[in-house]
């Protein structure tokens, strides 16, 4: 009988225990390749937000860091001079408006002037078309009416803005308002974060330097007013085409829609006038260096140029829970070493008569090793099968899980450090939405970390060939470190010995 055989068949001996055996390794090795998974997925991720995100630069009005902000607005000739400078690769105009529904708008204009008659004086920040605050910086994002309903309610803290911001010395009821819904014009397929825009159906909006009556509408809000690429909306009683369907990655951030730079300017009456630049530098090792440039071209008292704490804390979070799932990793591997270890410990011990036997009638030490590598190979490769089906659909909850609770933490110390800075979210607008911050109550996409946090948590872990074989091929290794150690410590004794034991 050859080795091979041998060795299939008393894998097989005991079906009861191999079976238990197999179950115990499956977990192991399942855990250990879910863990792999995880760290490639996540490895993934930071260079794909360091070589996309990591590179970008935005430009703010000097100033214009909180709503209690000034300053003078941006311009397309600070564009052209932020193009200029070395290393910048592109630079990406924007311009903010906020939309208030028409219905929605003439309702709340009606209770202001009852609310007018009834004191005589009409007060508060509410004031004004619209009822529209300032941005940050000062640079106040134009409200406009549109056709299109809000997808996302106010909510208690909405109601609660609204009535800061209503009127005083009166007792009239306001109307309840939703959520103003964000237009961005923009001179490039990009987001706020300056990543290229997900669109799910239909096409970008072409010529983004040129006006344009057809927009890039964010799912949520398409979905809320039965949209699809080819309808038809208005903004200010202009009508525009839905050219396609963008996933910003949240419900907030789908609550949106993007024109063109010149059509959003046109909209807000400020020709040539910015909210925000994006500006993308060649290389992230040229970031620094470009950061100090670009704010001297500009000049400290016109413009401020970040790169984003919150890309920082992105990758830091997602550098924890890399390390990690590697430390995870390796100790299920450790793990199961162990048991292939004492695995064959047991049966070396069990048929030390047959090795014996073996040895007697000129079976060499390598054979014998040989045979019992074998046997653990076998029951590894079926541990590995059940293990990989295990990883496979656990791979994904326990990179979220890691995830999630990392940067639970890392928003939590982000939020706490940042809410100094703001004045409690008092005299913000509902939804937030203001030049250069188009998303989220004072924080853009609505979390302390910004767009980089919508691209953290969209980690995906899928089980590639690739990553599982690379798996398996440790756990063998190890396995084969397992099964000689005990194999080659018994075969080295001499059959007399072994006999005479027995």
């Amino acid at each position: 009988m050859s080795v091979l055989a041998r060795s299939v068949g008393n894998a097989f001996r005991n079906k009861v225990r191999t079976a238990a055996v197999v179950a115990v390794l499956a977990v192991a090795i399942g855990l250990a390749l879910a863990m792999l998974v995880a760290n490639q997925a996540v490895g993934a991720k930071v260079q794909d937000l360091n070589t996309s995100v990591g590179t970008v630069l935005t430009v703010n009005p000097a100033g214009g860091q909180g709503f209690e902000g000034g300053g003078l607005p941006l311009t397309g000739e600070q564009a052209a001079t932020a193009a200029a400078v070395p290393n910048v690769s592109s630079v990406v105009g924007t311009t903010s408006l906020r939309l208030r529904n028409a219905a929605e708008a003439a309702a709340q204009a009606a209770a202001q002037a009852a609310a007018g008659t009834a004191s005589g004086t009409q007060t508060g920040p509410g004031a004004g078309p619209g009822g529209g605050q300032g941005g940050p910086g000062g640079a106040s994002a134009a409200t406009l009416t549109t056709s299109l309903t809000a997808a996302i309610d106010a909510g208690t803290l909405g109601g609660r803005n609204q009535a800061a911001n209503g009127t005083t010395g009166t007792t009239t009821t306001q109307p309840a308002r939703s959520l103003p819904i964000t237009a961005t014009g923009t001179g490039g397929e990009v987001d706020s974060t300056g990543k290229a825009l997900t669109i799910t159906e239909g096409t970008g909006l072409g010529d983004y330097a040129a006006k344009s009556a057809s927009a890039l509408v964010g799912t949520t809000l398409a979905e809320k007013n039965s949209l699809t690429v080819g309808s038809t909306f208005t903004i200010n009683d202009r009508t525009f085409t839905v050219a396609g369907l963008f996933d910003a990655g949240t419900t907030f951030g789908n609550n949106a829609l993007y024109v063109t730079l010149p059509t959003a300017q046109t909209l807000a009456e400020l020709p040539g006038e910015l909210s925000s630049m994006i500006v993308t530098v060649n290389s992230l090792d040229n970031v620094e260096s470009t950061k100090t440039a670009l704010q001297s071209a500009l000049g400290t008292n016109t413009a401020d140029v970040t790169q984003g704490q919150n890309l920082e804390s992105a990758v830091s979070s997602l550098g924890s829970v890399k390390n990690i799932s590697f430390i995870a990793f390796v100790a299920a591997l450790g793990t199961a070493g162990l048991i292939i270890l004492l695995i064959m410990v047991m049966l070396v011990r069990e048929r030390r008569r047959e090795i014996g036997v073996l040895k007697a009638i000129g079976a060499r030490n390598r054979t014998i090793g040989l045979q019992f590598v074998l046997e653990a190979l076998v029951l590894v490769a079926l541990g590995s099968a059940v293990g990989a089906a295990v990883a496979s659909f656990a791979s994904g909850g326990i990179a979220s899980a890691l995830i999630s609770t990392n940067t639970g933490t890392t928003t939590a110390a982000t939020a706490t450090g940042r809410a100094a800075g703001m004045a409690g979210g008092a005299g913000m607008p509902a939804g937030g939405a203001g030049a250069g911050m188009p998303q989220g109550g004072g924080f853009p996409g609505g979390n302390p970390l910004g767009g980089a946090s919508q691209l953290l948590t969209s980690v995906t872990a899928s089980a590639s060939p690739g990553v599982i074989a690379a798996g398996i091929a440790a756990v063998f290794g190890v396995a084969i470190i397992g099964a000689l150690i005990p194999a080659l410590l018994t075969a080295r004794i001499r059959p007399i010995e072994v006999l005479r034991g027995e």
